[in-house]
């Protein structure tokens, strides 16, 4: 072998080993470090909170502002822990509330979130993608209103995105069912916020069923005709009705079915209304959560009605107790300044009443 060569040889082996060493030295690094560090934790090893016994506990960590009656010895107590729990789980980080999805939720429960219909899997999966994004954390409740199977909540959430904190506010409908000791009580479905912004990217994440049957609704919103009846608890029909307890309750029924009718005979008559059964000094907030006067909602309201004809369909659910009502409802919107394909979608509000010279009156409203 000529010098030249055996040198060339030399080195090609020299750097062979020092890249054999190398690479076995990361091997055998990464090795160790896995003895080192913990396994990924399984979903029965994480600590999951599972009580219904620590109600009182955990409204101190997370208060209800604005309490209102739960009924003892029936499901309603039970919806309550479960919706303190979930908080509890959630804030705990994701792997938490993902094992907890398991004994909250059954294989056929599912959850619309901004409108996108999901399965569990594929909730998880959005939140999984989303909480890699951003820290969120739960905080208080501005309401807790909860009606035999069915709970309407609004509460505060803190992001934190970069360094940068937010606080924001969701509302959210959850119906409930209590298949027994073995499996306890569980979402059957829910609705987390309403249709928005977000709805374009969460259908991403939907199965064909899911898909299908989004679909499905969004034909049967388009096409729905409001049965013509003079009895507005038959015009204005709610899908998941539930029993009323308060003695004023069929009252706020009562002024809330007229809001709709009123708003669909048009701005005037809507204005009307609003003057008639809001409190002068009442806290209305809107889709920006900026709280409003009269004055200034009442104009809000006429410019709207003047870009879009927007009729309110059905609820989902009125849902009443002491002195609020929280509502769950579809309309459709059609754009009077461009041609565009008329546009459905769902609203969530919460209205809380008061008795002003004999008269129920509304003085907060609350939408999203």
């Amino acid at each position: 072998m000529k010098p030249e060569n055996r040198r060339i040889f030399y080195i090609v082996v020299f750097v062979t080993i020092v890249v054999l060493v190398i690479v076995l030295g990361l091997a055998l690094g990464l090795k160790k470090s896995g003895k080192e560090e913990k396994s990924e934790p399984k979903d029965e090893e994480i600590d999951v909170l599972n009580l219904y016994n620590n109600t009182a506990e955990l409204i101190k960590k997370f208060p209800v502002i604005n309490n209102t009656t739960v009924i003892a010895g029936s499901i309603e107590e039970k919806i309550q822990n479960r919706l303190l729990t979930g908080f509890e789980n959630w804030n705990r980080g994701f792997k938490t509330w993902k094992a907890w999805g398991n004994i909250l939720y059954t294989n056929d429960s599912i959850y619309n979130v901004h409108g996108a219909r999901l399965s569990l899997a594929h909730y998880q999966a959005a939140m999984d993608i989303s909480l890699q994004q951003q820290t969120i954390l739960m905080g208080d409740f501005h309401n807790m209103l909860i009606s035999d199977n069915f709970t309407a909540i609004h509460y505060d959430f803190i992001t934190v995105t970069n360094g940068v904190k937010k606080v924001g506010k969701v509302m959210e409908f959850v119906r409930f069912m209590d298949y027994g000791d073995k499996l306890g009580t569980r979402v059957v479905e829910g609705w987390g916020s309403t249709k928005d912004s977000s709805y374009d990217g969460l259908i991403y994440f939907q199965g064909n069923d899911e898909k299908t049957e989004q679909e499905k609704q969004d034909d049967y919103n388009l096409k729905y005709q409001i049965p013509e009846s003079d009895n507005l608890t038959e015009k204005y029909v709610i899908k998941y009705p539930t029993k009323y307890i308060d003695s004023n309750a069929n009252d706020i029924l009562q002024i809330v079915l007229n809001g709709f009718d009123n708003w669909n005979k048009g701005i005037d008559y809507y204005v009307k209304w609003v003057e008639e059964v809001f409190d002068e000094n009442a806290m209305i907030s809107s889709l920006d959560e900026r709280n409003r006067t009269m004055e200034e909602y009442k104009n809000e309201m006429k410019e709207l009605f003047g870009n879009y004809t927007i009729t309110k369909l059905y609820f989902d659910n009125v849902l009443i107790r002491d002195n609020w009502a929280a509502m769950h409802y579809r309309y459709k919107r059609e754009d009077k300044t461009k041609n565009i394909n008329a546009y459905v979608g769902d609203r969530m509000e919460f209205y809380k009443f008061e008795e002003k010279d004999k008269k129920l009156k509304i003085v907060g409203s609350w939408i999203q």
